[in-house]
């Protein structure tokens, strides 16, 4: 019997009177994991398109798999290093027993070893992410008796693509439950949250537990090893001061530097753009007002200057590499629900989240990384946008009798 066949056969125990159909939701999305799914729209408007949700879901996890390469390769990278660095003569783990077991090691210089070092910290978070994630999706969509929707997908390999390597799982799990059922599920689902869920469940784990994920002790999951961000040290002693510790504009744009997992490679997230914005996912309006708002700040803080606060100097072209700017600008800023929907609202928005950022990093010195709040803020501003552009274009339609 083939896998058509068999799904063909189980179909009716799920649909409506059937002795399953509660669980209807958990069989169409096991089902459209094979094959596309055949739900049609019974009555007008209708719409002849390529694109749907699943489309569109897969389009995004695809664009980030040079994030996810640049994640393995960069955590194992920084972890070796500093287990280096360290000299410790002796080193437990579960992570280091499996790689001398294998004969990979932990050797800095070699790929291998650093990418497979890196999957064993990014695998379990990603795991962990969606079994705590999904289990939300089907018992919402169980008790609703709607479809599991793939927009989780996306969100699970955002939320886990923000997290530090060393990140609690326990953590992990609550940050994306929370995500997934105060952002989205109460509201009724994908399509009907107004805030970004990867990027809420982020925010919550920052604030209630701020000591895993923000200092100095977090970004590299070795015991005993210490070391700031660029950003960090940016806003502590100035950006010009990156080079003291060998760290240059072309390191930032690679990633070769500590951050989060997928955040650190303004190169890969790049490529991740390019691909949206030629498969028509990412709306560019959205883009070039973010970029817009943060040169257009930065650039005029620079012009002001100050004795005091170092960041005042910083440039466009650092902001754009360091911290979470690029990830954000690409992956999150860009997320159709949670953002403004009309043309104009776009660059709006885009301009409004462009300019927060630079003013948190800049002129709030105790947070020197602000791309996550101020998408959230933006997040929240794009109904009222929206509600002044069309309100602007019916009184222009008026006068004009257009």
């Amino acid at each position: 019997m083939s896998i058509r066949s068999y799904f063909s056969s189980i179909e009716p125990h799920f649909e409506k009177g059937g002795k399953f159909q509660k669980y209807y939701p958990i069989f169409e999305m096991i089902e459209t994991i094979f094959f596309t799914s055949n739900t049609v729209t019974k009555a007008a408007p209708h719409a002849r398109s390529f694109v749907d949700m699943k489309r569109i879901m897969t389009y995004v996890v695809i664009s980030t798999i040079p994030c996810v390469l640049w994640a393995l390769y960069n955590t194992g990278f920084q972890t070796n290093s500093a287990l280096s660095s360290l000299d410790i003569k002796e080193i437990s783990g579960w992570r280091i027993h499996l790689l001398q077991l294998t004969g990979l090691g932990i050797d800095p210089t070699s790929l291998v070893s650093n990418v497979s070092h890196g999957l064993l910290y990014f695998l379990p978070i990603y795991i962990t992410t969606l079994v705590a994630g999904g289990l939300c999706e089907v018992i919402f969509a169980t008790v609703r008796g709607h479809e599991v929707n793939e927009g989780f997908l996306v969100s699970s390999m955002l939320f886990a693509l923000t997290l530090p390597a060393s990140t609690p799982l326990w953590q992990v799990a609550l940050g994306i439950a929370f995500g997934v059922v105060v952002a989205k599920e109460v509201f009724g689902g994908t399509g009907k949250n107004f805030l970004n869920p990867a990027l809420t469940g982020r925010a919550f784990l920052y604030f209630a537990y701020p000591a895993y994920m923000s200092g100095d002790s977090i970004w590299t999951p070795v015991d005993g090893f210490s070391g700031a961000t660029s950003l960090g040290l940016s806003a502590s002693e100035g950006y010009e001061s990156l080079s003291n510790y060998g760290i240059t504009w072309t390191d930032a744009f690679l990633g070769t530097i500590q951050g989060s997992l997928g955040e650190t490679s303004t190169l890969a997230i790049a490529i991740g753009l390019c691909f949206l914005l030629l498969t028509k996912i990412a709306n560019y309006r959205m883009i070039v007002g973010c970029l817009f708002g943060m040169i257009a700040f930065s650039s005029f803080l620079n012009w002001i200057g100050s004795d005091t606060n170092p960041m005042f100097s910083m440039p466009w072209y650092w902001h754009l590499v360091v911290g979470s700017y690029a990830f954000g600008l690409v992956f999150m800023v860009t997320e159709p629900v949670s953002g403004s929907h009309t043309n104009l609202g776009r660059y709006i928005y885009g301009g409004l989240i462009g300019f927060m950022v630079v003013m948190i990093r800049v002129l709030n010195p105790a947070f020197p990384e602000g791309m996550m709040l101020a998408i959230l803020f933006g997040n929240i501003f794009a109904p009222l946008i929206d509600h002044f552009v069309v309100m602007a274009n019916i009184k222009r339609r008026a006068i004009f009798n257009v």
